[in-house]
């Protein structure tokens, strides 16, 4: 392969050898949902997708997977001889960031990128999902006090928007402008910020909570407005995926609700052991990483999963999994990157979500 080519591709390159969760990692820091396989010696064996891990994970829910495994016998690539227009022409059919070019033994000889051909174009498709959006933003952020103190949770800035902007944002850009907010801590003054912004793109209307329900409760108060499937969403809460993928995952299986797992990496602070039955030490692994899905705090819910939701009591979503589950219910998640997911629920991360966005942390 030529060094001009190598050059170009190597940001883009994981090796067969690497791991699902390499893979996702370096997806996240290059900011992209599609990766060139590679052998040991760099040479070109074929593509893996964001979905495809996604796919593996839903099924295996294994992070420790090589990338070999994962590759399909089936990918999209262009031959030598193909011309630039039907090059487009595919691309822009599948949405695909870029285009490895082969020759007949399937050797890598150039690769085209999205941006080269479409310019300006967004690389993702414009869904219309037109599906209700509630918003749980009745709590009263006792992490992030003292701010909380004074303004509540949904209201706290994200540069020159509040973080219920942004939720609201991401959900309009998939095709949803029906949203109901669940409030009960300084509701007045999240009504009046809304007011005040007078959006046209979207409905807003407001729930009250006379006592706090749990995170889930105060759907007992939405029986008669929720009468197809819905997002469900925390407050103080970024996800960073298609959410057309989430609901279509959903549907095709026929879920009750569907959650968002987070992958999570915790490094351990201290050396693990591994002892055998007479006491004696086996390993020891220093500091090692544990990988994780975390419940990243948006759903998707079937409307009939309300009529078990008790009534002007406290309930978690908790509650209402566990109760799915129990009656053996089908309760789906979907897997999503590390950096996909942003929680401002303490001050450590908020301050790190405001990097993300090209801010300046406040403190």
């Amino acid at each position: 392969m030529k060094t001009v080519l190598r050059n170009k591709i190597e940001h883009l390159s994981i090796k067969e050898s690497s791991t699902v969760t390499e893979a996702l990692r370096q997806m996240d820091a290059i900011d992209k949902k599609l990766l060139l396989v590679v052998d040991s010696k760099g040479d070109y064996k074929s593509i893996v997708s964001v979905g495809d891990v996604q796919r593996h994970l839903i099924k295996q829910q294994d992070f420790e997977t090589k990338i070999k495994s994962l590759i399909r016998e089936n990918i999209r690539v262009a031959k030598k001889d193909d011309s630039i227009e039907n090059i487009k022409k595919e691309m822009l059919a599948y949405r695909m960031e870029f285009m490895p070019v082969v020759d007949a033994k399937n050797t890598l000889v150039d690769i085209v990128f999205w941006e080269d051909l479409f310019k300006e174009q967004s690389l993702k498709n414009k869904p219309s999902l037109d599906l209700p959006v509630v918003i749980m933003a009745g709590g009263k952020g006792s992490r992030l006090k003292p701010i909380t103190n004074i303004i509540p949770k949904p209201l706290i800035p994200l540069g020159d928007k509040t973080i219920m902007e942004h939720i609201i944002e991401r959900f309009v850009d998939h095709g949803c402008n029906q949203f109901f907010v669940c409030v009960n801590y300084k509701d007045k003054m999240i009504k009046d910020h809304f007011k005040e912004l007078a959006s046209t793109s979207y409905s807003l209307s407001f729930v009250k909570e006379e006592k706090p329900l749990g995170t889930v409760g105060a759907l007992s108060l939405l029986k008669k407005e929720l009468k197809k499937p819905f997002f469900l969403s925390n407050c103080d809460i970024l996800v960073n995926q298609s959410l057309d993928e989430m609901y279509s995952y959903h549907k095709e299986n026929n879920n009750e609700l569907t959650l968002i797992g987070a992958l999570k990496t915790m490094k351990m602070g201290y050396g693990t052991l591994e002892v055998d039955k007479d006491g004696l030490l086996n390993e020891i692994t220093e500091k090692p990483e544990i990988n994780m899905m975390v419940n990243a705090g948006l759903y998707l819910v079937e409307p009939h999963l309300l009529d078990g939701i008790p009534e002007n009591s406290f309930y978690h979503i908790t509650h209402l999994i566990n109760a799915i589950l129990k009656r053996k219910g089908r309760v789906g998640v979907f897997p999503v990157s590390e950096a996909s997911w942003l929680d401002i629920g303490n001050w450590t991360v908020y301050n790190e979500t405001l990097k993300t966005l090209g801010e300046t942390p406040i403190i």
